[in-house]
């Protein structure tokens, strides 16, 4: 009874890990908006990057801040989607910020992993979020309440 108590436990955890695991992939790289709590007092400050913080300009419409470390596997190929997505529209900027030099802004704006990428309008609020490996489809479409009036999408 003790083998067979062992394997039944052993399946069950397996079989937990697999859901969670799926679930937590499922989620990875999608955006979302961003409601990060933010200590009593502290308004809206801590959702808005300045030109000061990001070490570069702001774009017209948007930027794209990329949080990334040296040793991120998947920082490499989003960075270079992001440089591809903001030279397909006009007046979107793309910046990455090496999160171990960062890490005021790390703590700041909650970033757990990398790569970590925000959305900024042009007034540098944080409108979308995604943590991990975004989809090109899903950087194009969270441009898309900030580019081109906020109702033409771009391909």
């Amino acid at each position: 009874m003790g083998v067979t108590g062992g394997l039944i436990a052993l399946a069950a955890a397996l079989a937990v890990a697999t859901v969670v695991g799926a679930a937590l992939r499922r989620r990875a790289g999608r955006f979302r908006a961003w409601t990060a709590r933010r200590p009593a007092g502290a308004g809206a400050a801590g959702r808005v990057l300045t030109e000061a913080d990001l070490g570069s300009r702001l774009g017209e419409q948007a930027t794209l801040v990329q949080f990334s470390t040296a040793f991120c596997a998947p920082c490499r190929p989003t960075r270079q989607m992001l440089a591809r997505v903001a030279g397909m529209a006009d007046g979107v900027a793309h910046v990455e910020i090496d999160a171990a030099a960062r890490l005021d802004l790390v703590r700041r704006l909650h970033v757990t992993s990398t790569p970590t990428v925000l959305v900024l309008g042009p007034d540098g609020a944080v409108v979308k979020r995604a943590v991990g490996q975004p989809r090109q489809a899903d950087v194009i479409a969270a441009l898309g309440t900030l580019v081109g009036g906020g109702s033409d999408s771009q391909s």
